[in-house]
C-alpha cells in the first residue's frame, strides 16, 4: 500500500482510580509502576493518533475535548499545556482537514473531542468534513445507556454527529479505509474495537482500552471498568497471539509517557514468555 504517516497528538493527562484501572490486581503490585496520588488516582495519557494517507487524514479517538468545566477538570485532575486541536494546528492542520474519525468506543475520554461548542454554546461536530466511524452496537449502547454506563457516555459528545449526517456505523471486522481495519475486541464495552494500520512492511495495533497502557499487558491485568472482563481476557489473548505471530507494532492510548508507540519483545519470565513494551519514536 502507499506510504502512511503516523503522528501522535496529545490531549493532556488525567487521573483515574488506580484500583479501578487494575481490577483484581492488588495495589501492592500495580503501585510499583503506577504510583497513586492521595486520592488513589494514577496518571494516564490522552493520546490521539493521526493517520495520514494519500486520500485521507484520520483521527483515532479524540480525547476528552474542551466542553467540560472546572468541576470535570478537578475530578479527573486534567492537566494540559496543549490539547488535540493545538496539536493539529502545530502540524499545519485545521479541523476541516480531517476526513475520518474512528472511535474505539464512545466513553468521554475517547470521544470528548468529537464535538465542540459553537458560538451559541451548542455542541456541533468538531470536524465538519469527517465521517465518524464506530461499531453499530457501541453506538446503540451509548445512546441508550443504563445506570452503570450513563456517566461514561455523554450525549453531547455523540448526538451532534448523527444530527449532522456524519455518522457511519460498521459491524464486526472490516477495512474501513485502504490499509485501516477495525478489529472487534469486546470486554471493556460489548462492542469495543481496536484498529490495525498497515504501514506496508509492518502493521500498527492501536489497542484502545483493551490494553490501555503497557502496564496492562499481562493477561489478568484487566480494568474493573470493563463490563465483561472475561471477554477482555479472551480478546487480549487472541490479539496478543496475532501480534506475536505477525510482529505488529503497538500504540497504547493511555500511556502516561510521551511515547505510546513501540514494539513488544517477548521475554522469558517464570518459565513462560511475556511481552515487554519497548518505546520507539513514532516518526
Amino acid at each position: 500500500m502507499s506510504a502512511v504517516k503516523l503522528t501522535n497528538l496529545n490531549d493532556g493527562q488525567f487521573r483515574l482510580d488506580g484500583g479501578a484501572m487494575f481490577g483484581v490486581v492488588p495495589r501492592v503490585l500495580w503501585a510499583k509502576n503506577d504510583p497513586p496520588d492521595e486520592w488513589n488516582r494514577i496518571l494516564l495519557g490522552l493520546h490521539c493518533l493521526l493517520v495520514e494517507g494519500p486520500d485521507f487524514k484520520v483521527l483515532i479517538d479524540t480525547g476528552v475535548g474542551n466542553k467540560e468545566g472546572d468541576k470535570f477538570a478537578d475530578m479527573f485532575a486534567l492537566t494540559r499545556t496543549a490539547d488535540l486541536f493545538d496539536g493539529l494546528a502545530a502540524h499545519g492542520l485545521e479541523p476541516e482537514a480531517i476526513t475520518h474519525v474512528i472511535n474505539t468506543h464512545l466513553h468521554f475520554d475517547h470521544a470528548g473531542g468529537n464535538t465542540r461548542l459553537n458560538a451559541a454554546g451548542e455542541p456541533v461536530p468538531s470536524f465538519p468534513n469527517a465521517r465518524y466511524i464506530v461499531q453499530r452496537g457501541e453506538w446503540e449502547d451509548a445512546v441508550n445507556p443504563n445506570e452503570v454506563t450513563r456517566a461514561s457516555y455523554l450525549q453531547r459528545n455523540l448526538l451532534p454527529t448523527l444530527e449532522a449526517g456524519q455518522l457511519d456505523l460498521v459491524e464486526g471486522e472490516c477495512e474501513v479505509l485502504p490499509g485501516i481495519t477495525v478489529l472487534p475486541a469486546p470486554g471493556h464495552t460489548p462492542h469495543h474495537q481496536c484498529v490495525l494500520i498497515d504501514l506496508g512492511e509492518r502493521k500498527v495495533w492501536h489497542t484502545g482500552d483493551l490494553i490501555p497502557t503497557s502496564n496492562h499487558l499481562p493477561l489478568p491485568w484487566i480494568m474493573a471498568y470493563d463490563l465483561f472482563p472475561l471477554d477482555t481476557l479472551a480478546a487480549k489473548r487472541r490479539l496478543l497471539e496475532r501480534q506475536r505471530a505477525e510482529n505488529w507494532l503497538v500504540y497504547f492510548e493511555h500511556e502516561r509517557t510521551a511515547q505510546p508507540f513501540g514494539e513488544l519483545e517477548w521475554v522469558e519470565h517464570k518459565k513462560k514468555e511475556r511481552p515487554v513494551f519497548r518505546p520507539l519514536p513514532i516518526a
